[in-house]
């Protein structure tokens, strides 16, 4: 006598649901959280103060050019946000973390940009530090034959420079999109022993009468 053992089934959601289902919750979740970060996230303002090298009548042009590549560099050290601090009036750790500079290869001009939840106070750090390195710039004008001027003070800005919802939505739905076709790669495929496995279709009551009909 023989035992008859019966397959168990197990059903996983990812063979159980159409592949394109995986992709597309993906995009919805991604988009979901995306979009609800953007709306959480406290929005940031930008304010950004322009100050420009200027040659002496001992200096040129070439040299005033690579004075503001060294000032858009020490602008953010110690010894310069230390003065901002008290024109600013806010903490050194602050502006360390709030302040960043660029420069360009071919103008002799430092931006100075600050970052904050508020606007006016992002202002009011651009210029702080852009005043305080003008004032360095100053000390050593005798040695470097290179004065610094503010080109233009720090606006205050009227929007965020921090992405908006929609963007982050939309930034959340490709990395969902992109993760559930990942996952619908990664997942595992139909073994051959299962295919085989499977019952075979049964005919229709139409073939069922055609061939009763021949007989």
């Amino acid at each position: 006598m023989t035992e008859n053992h019966a397959r168990p089934r197990t059903f996983r959601l990812s063979r159980a649901l159409p592949s394109w289902s995986l992709v597309a919750a993906g995009v919805l979740a991604g988009g979901l959280l995306g979009g609800a970060y953007g709306v959480l996230k406290t929005p940031t303002y930008t304010a950004t103060s322009y100050v420009i090298a200027v040659p002496t009548e001992k200096s040129d042009t070439a040299t005033a050019l690579g004075f503001a590549q060294a000032y858009g560099r020490v602008a953010t050290q110690l010894a310069v946000l230390g003065d901002a601090q008290r024109w600013a009036g806010v903490p050194l750790g602050t502006l360390r973390d709030s302040v960043r500079t660029a420069t360009s290869p071919d103008a002799p001009m430092v931006a100075v940009s600050a970052t904050s939840t508020r606007p006016a106070r992002a202002a009011a750090m651009a210029d702080a530090v852009a005043r305080a390195l003008t004032r360095h710039a100053d000390d050593v004008k005798a040695d470097t034959h290179v004065e610094l001027l503010q080109f233009s003070r720090a606006v205050k800005p009227t929007a965020p420079a921090s992405a908006s919802p929609e963007l982050t939505g939309l930034v959340g739905a490709s990395a969902g999109g992109l993760l559930g076709g990942l996952v619908l790669l990664a997942r595992p495929r139909r073994r051959p022993e299962e295919e085989a496995a499977r019952p075979a279709s049964v005919p229709g009551p139409a073939f069922a009468a055609d061939a009763h009909g021949q007989l």
